[in-house]
């Protein structure tokens, strides 16, 4: 999941970064109001984390602007304003939650968690499952049903996102390009190839089958819905 941080201090904006791309979520960060107006815009956000005292426009202002704009994307306030109507108009405006400074890292990826969960109507416990396939977003876990019983794959952070993308849309196709956007945040590195490797590697890991190349247009998570037809190595039997 990509994710638009707006946060003026630096240390906070730092530390809010770093725990959200050890989760494997993607972040970009802006730190004034004025950019953060059209930042929203520029690529599709899971979620925005707003600071409301920022230099040059308001985090309210901000917020208005989005919803004025009929930007949908869900709007976590972070803030050391802690009035009781600070966070009345903050909700008012539009935002789907609000936290006060200063907030632990666990309840801030609880929320954030919650408010994704909310927006993808997923069930309580937030466990994805498409066929043989199963993701687990709070644990950041993945089993596969074999005929033997569930087993669990070790991935990487971005393997893991991009999994959780193809997830989220069980059966759509996604483009190189659109994983990109939603596993890369802005001061990322790209190489040409490099969804393409991501995608090898997990292929490896959890078995070719379960991913399928739509020549010229992409890449989808393939249901498999018998587990006696996966084999030990997570791989479909032919």
């Amino acid at each position: 999941m990509r994710i638009l941080l707006v946060e003026d201090d630096d240390m906070i904006g730092q530390a809010v970064q770093e725990a959200l791309e050890s989760n494997a979520y993607a972040v970009d960060w802006v730190q004034d109001g004025a950019r953060a107006l059209d930042a929203i815009s520029e690529v599709p956000y899971d979620c925005a984390l707003l600071d409301l005292g920022l230099p040059k426009v308001d985090g309210i202002k901000v917020l208005e602007y989005w919803r004025s704009q009929k930007i949908k994307t869900p709007v976590i306030i972070l803030t050391a304003r802690d009035e009781l109507p600070d966070r009345v108009l903050g909700l008012d405006k539009g935002a789907d939650d609000y936290i006060v400074k200063p907030f632990e890292m666990q309840e801030l990826l609880a929320r954030l968690r919650a408010v994704t969960r909310r927006l993808l109507g997923d069930n309580a416990d937030s466990i994805m499952t498409y066929g043989c396939l199963s993701l687990n977003p709070l644990k950041h876990e993945v089993y596969i049903k074999t005929g033997r019983g569930n087993m669990e794959i070790e991935l990487t952070a971005r393997e893991f996102a991009l999994l959780e993308t193809l997830m989220m849309r069980p059966g759509a196709v996604f483009s190189r390009d659109a994983l990109e956007q939603r596993i890369y945040s802005w001061n990322d590195e790209i190489e040409s190839n490099a969804v393409e490797y991501i995608i090898y590697s997990l292929r490896r890991k959890i078995g070719a089958s379960f991913i399928k190349n739509v020549r010229g247009v992409g890449w989808k998570v393939n249901k498999i819905d018998d587990p006696t037809l996966v084999s030990s190595d997570g791989g479909a039997k032919d």
